[in-house]
């Protein structure tokens, strides 16, 4: 069965990085954007990785400007930003396509692993997002896309993707899961 330990991937300085130098954690791979409406969930990121790194988890961070341009910027200016803006202390990488033929192929494998799960219907801004991708595509719920930033994957200490949350889910759901997976 394949895993995200087969994938490189590049630090946001362009330096190679094997995803095997995190086997046996527990990983939540997010693309990310820095002038979104769900940029404040660098907070709820942060909170979980200070909670959580200690006893082996792990937050792949991966800035994306695929979505309404939201990820302006160098990768090093991405950076700065959320350290000072948020305080965020776990990896960042270098900015990656996630949708399309030019997509990064981790990002490929997340979607094959798991597709779309789905809004938090009671998030304030789904009726936004749902008409918004409605009207680009119709189908769009059918496919297995990225959606939106904040987009999490949920990766076991095997490397194998266990769950999808899309940007609506509430942190609590996944801080639970994360406790799941790390007993």
């Amino acid at each position: 069965m394949k895993t995200v330990y087969e994938f490189s991937v590049k630090d946001r300085k362009g330096k190679d990085v094997s995803l095997k130098e995190y086997a046996n954690e527990v990983l939540l791979i997010v693309n990310t954007a820095t002038k979104c409406g769900f940029t404040p969930q660098y907070d709820e990121l942060e909170a979980l990785y200070k909670k959580y790194h200690a006893q082996g988890f792990e937050i792949l961070d991966f800035p994306c400007n695929q979505f309404g341009q939201q990820a302006p910027g160098t990768d090093e200016s991405i950076h700065e930003f959320c350290k000072l803006n948020f305080g965020t202390e776990f990896p960042r990488f270098k900015k990656v396509k996630v949708n399309g033929d030019d997509a990064d192929p981790l990002f490929k494998f997340l979607q094959e692993q798991k597709g779309f799960a789905g809004w938090d219907m009671n998030h304030q801004l789904t009726p936004i997002l749902e008409e918004m991708l409605s009207k680009e595509d119709p189908d769009y719920k059918q496919k297995p896309t990225i959606k939106w930033n904040f987009t999490k994957f949920l990766i076991n200490k095997k490397g194998q993707v266990v769950a999808r949350f899309e940007p609506t889910e509430n942190i609590e759901n996944i801080s639970k899961q994360i406790e799941e997976l790390l007993k």
